[in-house]
């Protein structure tokens, strides 16, 4: 039995959520999500919340059981708070800037800029005495996450000397150079 899974899902006040066939549309003061539960599982609205059950006992229907409740936890979370991740530019001359509203400019030692195309429904902010702090905010956790990463991912923190984006908080797991 999946310990996630077999929790209801608690629908806020100021939260509408339906349920039609596999479908969950979830609407809020932030905005409106909706996500589409695999075939193995069911799910249906009651007095306690958003309850999700398998509709058989195969491996996959338990695997998805959990991740379909997270999923739709996830939905209400986002609609309701919103999603947000910070990330850290550490190096010397490294800064952000944004150009326009739908695109995020990194000058990160390349000898080019690198230019982030930012997707709808999700908003980048740079701000700090350098310009080094970069916060990612969304209703779409998926959505916010994978923003960060690939920013991230476009100079990833190195372990000599810690040059790189990191997410604030991020341990980085230094190394000792060379010894003469």
């Amino acid at each position: 039995m999946s310990r996630i899974g077999k929790k209801p899902v608690p629908v806020p006040s100021n939260v509408t959520a339906t349920v039609n066939g596999r479908e969950v549309k979830v609407k809020g003061p932030k905005g409106e999500l909706a996500f589409t539960v695999p075939d193995q599982i069911k799910v249906e609205k009651t007095d306690a919340g958003i309850e999700v059950t398998p509709t058989d006992e195969t491996k996959l229907a338990r695997s998805m059981w959990g991740m379909s409740r997270t999923m739709i936890s996830n939905l209400i979370g986002g609609v309701t708070n919103g999603y947000s991740r910070t990330l850290e530019i550490q190096g010397v001359g490294f800064r952000a800037a944004m150009k326009g509203k739908d695109q995020l400019q990194l000058n990160i030692g390349f000898s080019h800029d690198v230019v982030h195309q930012i997707p709808s429904g999700v908003e980048v902010k740079v701000s700090g005495a350098k310009q080094e702090i970069i916060t990612v905010t969304g209703i779409d956790r998926q959505l916010v996450g994978q923003v960060a990463a690939n920013i991230r991912a476009s100079r990833p923190p190195e372990p000599y000397q810690g040059k790189g984006i990191r997410y604030q908080g991020e341990y980085i797991f230094r190394k000792e150079g060379k010894k003469k």
